[in-house]
């Protein structure tokens, strides 16, 4: 009696699957009158050339050959929507954001990567998180983080001064791995009140070495990823351990041992600042940060919340996590792209010097004379928009819902459309990187990287666009309820680090070919090699003769 029940649940179970996910291939859709290239092949669509390492050709082709809104193939025939029309990306990100939720497989992907945190939760549970964070990224909370930003940044400082002092050529040195051991610092101690590496020793240590692996290894993955939704949620560690081990993937296998090394990290930093809350605020003045980071102000929070608004400690753990790696990758990886810029156009390095020198006359500078440095803000801003960390980020319909567009988009049959019936369970793809440089907004130039842009006042088809990015007219760090919580500290720490590096050493490229790769955040490796690193030559900087 049982094995014909069982038998006949495993069919509906196997129907079900075959329907929900093959319906797309044999019923009509409104998506299929929306132009786009044709699909490399069924299994994958056009999904594989989109997340190749090398795929800026096809970001730029779509950038280039269609209005905002284009229709790609999914993999097996599924239909997916690339979208960086600025009004469409408002109904995505801001006005409609609960109705295109974060892809599945990076909601359960990111759990079990970092765990409960901020990347990993949707809806309620989402905004009750946040809720709880905003206030820990407070201006008031960032001016406080300056005089920490100032100290990790002398370190960085003394640290690369080491290494070429005394000598008569420029040293070639991995400005990634300085620089992520730097961010690292950075979100450790302004963040948790925790130090990983006092930037002394020549190479970072196994923990840094680690979160820095973590983008090559999800490269080699990331076609796997999409079918992460569709796999049983395995709790226990050592089962999910043993399983992993049975799939022939060896970014699945670095993935996972990566991620043990951050969950372990995470969980003796949340009990050693947990441990000293509890002793009081006097035992927090002996630990790094002194109870000023965020992660103390975030467990205080916690600890007087509602039950209502309180996070459990699953949920804090998660943060830390995220924070980690959150904060050092992208900061890392952003401050990499800005010193080759730099570096490959020494007139910009020079006059951004020059301004530098001049407003801090030797001293660190605060919180204000640091945001009130033109030509810094322009390099930063006009960086982020050329060359945004992250290049695109998924969503999920959960509903029909008609998205409406800036400007009409000719069908396949030569129809205009003003608006696109998008049916549930349709991928979109916001486009950030084609949004920052979309030609019909920021001109013909817009593939140009040109500081000064930023120095008058943007074009009328910028501000008329009403890009929904919380940060000057860009996608960068997106808009609405998912926002990049943390964009201005980031942006602190860029301009502080800028400051301290440029005021004491020159950047030139180094002779070896540096290839930067799509992945969910961009990074730079040696050719075609899968270790993320940033060959450049570092020398002191010497004044010209007669220069004060």
């Amino acid at each position: 009696m049982l094995a014909p029940l069982l038998q006949g649940l495993a069919i509906c179970g196997v129907s079900w699957f075959l329907w929900k996910y093959f319906r797309q291939v044999v019923v009509k859709s409104p998506l299929d009158n929306i132009p786009g290239p044709p699909p490399e092949s069924f299994t994958w669509g056009n999904l594989s050339q989109m997340l190749h390492r090398h795929a800026w050709p096809m970001y730029e082709y779509l950038t280039e050959s269609y209005k905002g809104v284009v229709k790609l193939a999914g993999p097996l025939g599924h239909r997916m929507l690339y979208v960086f029309d600025p009004v469409a990306m408002h109904s995505i990100i801001v006005k409609d954001q609960y109705v295109y939720e974060e892809a599945a497989w990076f909601i359960k992907s990111n759990r079990l990567n970092f765990g409960l945190g901020l990347l990993a939760t949707l809806g309620n549970h989402h905004r009750k998180q946040r809720k709880l964070l905003n206030p820990v990224f407070s201006i008031a909370h960032m001016r406080r983080m300056i005089p920490i930003f100032n100290q990790v940044g002398h370190q960085l400082q003394n640290g690369i001064e080491q290494r070429v002092r005394g000598h008569d050529e420029p040293v070639e040195l991995d400005m990634l791995s300085w620089m992520g051991r730097t961010a690292l610092e950075l979100i450790g101690q302004a963040g948790l009140g925790y130090s990983f590496d006092p930037l002394v020793a020549d190479s970072a240590d196994e923990f840094m070495l680690a979160i820095k692996a973590f983008q090559p290894a999800v490269m080699q993955m990331t076609l796997i990823r999409r079918l992460i939704p569709y796999l049983p949620d395995i709790r226990i560690v050592w089962l999910r351990n043993l399983l992993l081990d049975l799939i022939p993937n060896k970014g699945v296998q670095k993935v996972r041992d990566i991620v043990n090394v951050m969950h372990e990290r995470a969980v003796a930093i949340y009990e050693e600042k947990k441990q000293a809350l509890e002793r009081g605020d006097e035992s927090l003045k002996d630990k790094v940060g002194e109870g000023r980071d965020l992660m103390s102000i975030l467990l205080k929070a916690n600890m007087v919340a509602s039950d209502e608004d309180k996070l459990p400690e699953a949920e804090l753990i998660g943060q830390v996590a995220t924070f980690i790696f959150a904060a050092m990758d992208t900061t890392s990886n952003a401050l990499s792209i800005i010193l080759t810029l730099l570096a490959e156009h020494p007139d910009v390095q020079e006059k951004l010097r020059e301004e530098i020198l001049e407003a801090s006359n030797g001293e660190d500078l605060d919180y204000d004379a640091l945001v009130s440095l033109p030509y810094l803000d322009a390099v930063c801003r006009e960086t982020l928009r050329l060359h945004p960390p992250v290049t695109t980020v998924f969503r999920e319909t959960r509903q029909d819902i008609v998205m409406p567009l800036s400007e009409p988009v000719t069908g396949i049959d030569g129809t205009k459309m003003n608006e696109i019936l998008v049916p549930k369970d349709t991928t979109v793809i916001v486009g950030i990187l084609s949004s920052n440089r979309n030609k019909a907004i920021w001109g013909e130039d817009a593939l140009e990287w040109k500081p000064e842009r930023w120095l008058s006042s943007l074009p009328e088809s910028v501000t008329e666009a009403k890009i929904p990015g919380i940060y000057s007219n860009l996608m960068t760090f997106l808009g609405g309820g998912r926002a990049c919580i943390g964009f201005k500290f980031s942006q602190l720490e860029m301009k502080v680090i800028l400051c301290l590096l440029l005021s004491k050493f020159a950047f030139a490229p180094s002779d070896k070919p540096v290839v930067w790769n799509v992945s969910g955040i961009r990074f730079p490796t040696v050719g075609e090699e899968m270790k993320a690193s940033l060959p450049m030559k570092v020398s002191l900087y010497k004044p010209e003769a007669g220069c004060n």
